[in-house]
């Protein structure tokens, strides 16, 4: 059974699919304005480890993220860049596409344009205006009237008396509400401009995740996911437009999303890390440091609900617990294939592994079906590492044992996607060589040039680690 932290009822819920073994999930996508930073790959990481353990076990998933490609921001870049908006779009969203996959996140079943859902768009304001939820406002744009939606403020918390306004709420005196938003603005000289029978304009940020959601996955889904920061106004104002205009459609308020999914925020010295504040770094930067694969297990490391506290320090331990982990699968077989020669009697440990594996295959499950604790079910993975070494410690590793570790390891890394190397490290003949020379020292218990060649190895960005069937190396 798995529960999920709902931010709308802020507690755990246990998952009850709208349709038997199936999942639809729509995730807020980025403003493709300018290139993905690590706040972008944070989220996308954490929803698609998500998706990945709901195929892990055995549901239907159908997962949709969008592109905003039409905002202010969209608009002043293209501006700034002396080129269409369409353009700027077409040139970024490739960008991001190229970092999500180096990050190993699978691309959405669907990945659609806000600018492709104009129609869409049109429908659901039209229907809230012949439900008098929507304004117009002459020269400006049609707004929605939030007074009239009674749960407005329900799942972010938030009382519509104390409301503060949130950072993409515009203040304009002829609203009827502070905190009314735009559905449609009118069109503005230089800007695209789409029909509609309210006059030349351009969809509202809330309205185009109402439609593609509509649009692809039905008046009610299972799953809506995105940032922290998008719960308000965002999410807010999606559940006020998306119920009040399926009201006449629908005999009860199910409708739109079931569960509610906000991952945590990357902090730097206590701030959150974004463009508006000019601290953050580009997924690119980073990669330029740091295989894509260690910045995954960063930030698998963190509960997807909670801040990470981001430093090149908690990069570095990252490499490091990631090249170890990789260090123990590519030295697995080839240990248990050393022993082979060295023990006899290869029987005695072989129900101690094959017997825990299937207790960690559980207690890997226990930890996903917790929230998608994400961390907990990583440490088991590091567990396991501690009783194969374990079993290799006093001879007792058998081939059915490494089957087992390997069978385990490789289902827990469908989810995770950093357990083994994306990238195959090889060594040259003269490292390969000098490792076999320090293995000789160590059985001649010359330790002087045992270390000494470590440090070279060292030097030369080769870590060694002993273990009791050799030595394992891995790329610094």
């Amino acid at each position: 059974m798995i529960r999920i932290y709902d931010t709308k009822t802020k507690k755990k819920e246990e998952f009850r699919p709208i349709e038997d073994k199936k999942v639809g999930m729509y995730v807020c996508g980025p403003t493709v304005y300018d290139v993905a930073h690590l706040g972008h790959g944070r989220s996308a990481v954490a929803f698609d480890v998500i998706r990945k353990y709901f195929e892990y076990c055995g549901f239907d998933v159908k997962f949709v993220s969008n592109y905003t490609d039409i905002d202010d921001k969209m608009i002043n870049r293209a501006k700034e860049e002396g080129i269409s908006v369409s353009e700027l779009a077409d040139k970024i969203i490739p960008e991001y596409e190229a970092d999500y996959g180096a990050l190993g996140v699978a691309k959405p079943d669907l990945q659609p344009r806000a600018t492709e859902h104009i129609e869409e768009v049109v429908g659901i304001i039209g229907k809230l205006e012949e439900g008098e939820y929507a304004y117009v406002i002459d020269g400006d744009g049609v707004y929605f009237d939030v007074s009239k939606f009674e749960k407005y403020g329900e799942l972010s918390g938030q009382n519509l008396e104390d409301l503060k306004m949130g950072a993409r709420v515009d203040v304009n005196k002829a609203k009827k509400n502070p905190y009314d938003f735009a559905l449609w603005k009118f069109k503005k000289e230089g800007e695209p401009a789409w029909d509609s029978p309210w006059g030349e304009g351009r969809p509202g940020w809330h309205i185009e995740c109402s439609a593609m959601s509509f649009k692809h996955l039905g008046r009610e889904f299972d799953i809506h996911g995105g940032g922290l920061d998008l719960q308000f106004p965002h999410h807010e104002c999606e559940v006020a437009q998306s119920v009040c205009a399926l009201r006449k459609d629908a005999l009860d308020e199910k409708v739109f999303a079931k569960y509610w999914i906000h991952n945590g925020f990357i902090n730097v010295n206590n701030e959150k890390m974004s463009k508006s504040l000019g601290n953050f770094s580009t997924l690119k930067e980073i990669f330029e440091k740091y295989d894509p694969q260690v910045v995954r297990f960063m930030f698998l490391q963190t509960h997807y609900r909670n801040p990470i506290d981001f430093s090149d320090e908690l990069l570095e331990q990252a490499k490091a617990a990631l090249g170890r982990l990789h260090g123990f699968v590519r030295g697995l077989r080839v240990g248990y294939e050393k022993l082979k020669k060295d023990v006899a009697d290869l029987g005695k440990g072989s129900k101690r592994l094959i017997g825990n594996a299937d207790e960690f295959g559980k207690k890997f499950e226990e930890c996903m079906n917790n929230d998608f604790d994400v961390a907990g079910a990583l440490g088991v993975v590091f567990e396991l590492v501690k009783a194969v070494n374990g079993l290799r410690s006093v001879s007792r590793l058998t081939k059915e044992d490494v089957d087992e570790a390997e069978k385990f390891l490789k289902e827990a890394d469908k989810v995770f996607g950093v357990i083994f190397p994306t990238k195959e490290q090889t060594i040259d003949s003269d490292v390969e060589k000098l490792i076999k020379e320090r293995e000789e020292a160590r059985e001649n218990k010359d330790f002087e040039s045992s270390d000494r060649i470590r440090d070279e190895l060292r030097d030369r960005g080769i870590e060694l680690e002993d273990t009791a069937e050799g030595t394992v190396w891995r790329k610094g």
